[in-house]
């Protein structure tokens, strides 16, 4: 018997509820992949959270569009919510063509992806402990590509590692990604047509040609 999804917006829902009860405003760590993605993200929480936007993407290449999507998102910081603190991670692409060794044929949402999303959260929750953040999340479940299971499930994994509570969530729902598009729109917010990698630019470039 296949075991049911978890609803991950009734689970967040539910977070959200206990902290407006409490009167608390816990310290939040958002890995970040991109300004579109996080747009929604930073309205929906800020309200619950003080926010460290937190830019570890080592699978960005080339480094010009690495460039390019952190000044993205440091522009719509300070446009958007300047209250909100924001810090880059190292840029690193070695470490995510060592992590990619054997999976470079791996389709979309494949092994690599996996492991990639793993990488980029674990440094993130690494980061989020040396902070004293109460909690850390990522955008990337805004994104209709990305399978919120997979990302929450690594999430809780790496939390029971590190000691980090995961803050699950599932962005995308309740108009979440068209929110950000609208939010995009608004700020004038570059959107990239590729996840930032260079196989998903090139599994890209594959299907425009079909």
């Amino acid at each position: 018997m296949q075991t049911p999804k978890t609803n991950y917006q009734l689970v967040l829902d539910k977070t959200l509820r206990e902290i407006t009860e409490s009167g608390t405003r816990p310290h939040l760590l958002l890995h970040a992949c991109c300004a579109p993605c996080s747009s929604y993200v930073l309205e929906y929480l800020q309200q619950y959270f003080h926010i460290t936007v937190y830019y570890y993407n080592p699978n960005i290449s080339p480094e010009s569009e690495y460039v390019h999507r952190v000044d993205e998102i440091q522009r719509l910081i300070r446009d958007m919510c300047p209250e909100v603190d924001f810090w880059e991670g190292k840029y690193e692409p070695e470490r995510f063509y060592e992590m990619a060794k054997g999976l470079e044929n791996e389709p979309e949402r494949g092994r690599r992806c996996l492991k990639c999303y793993e990488l980029r959260l674990s440094v993130s929750a690494d980061a989020a402990k040396k902070l004293g953040a109460d909690f850390f999340t990522t955008t990337l479940s805004i994104s209709p590509q990305k399978d919120s299971q997979v990302l929450n499930s690594i999430g809780r994994e790496i939390s029971e590692k590190t000691g980090v509570p995961y803050l699950f969530s599932d962005f995308k729902k309740r108009g979440g990604y068209k929110r950000s598009t609208e939010l995009s729109q608004q700020f004038s917010l570059y959107r990239q047509n590729y996840c930032g990698c260079v196989f998903s630019k090139a599994g890209r470039a594959a299907n425009d040609q079909c």
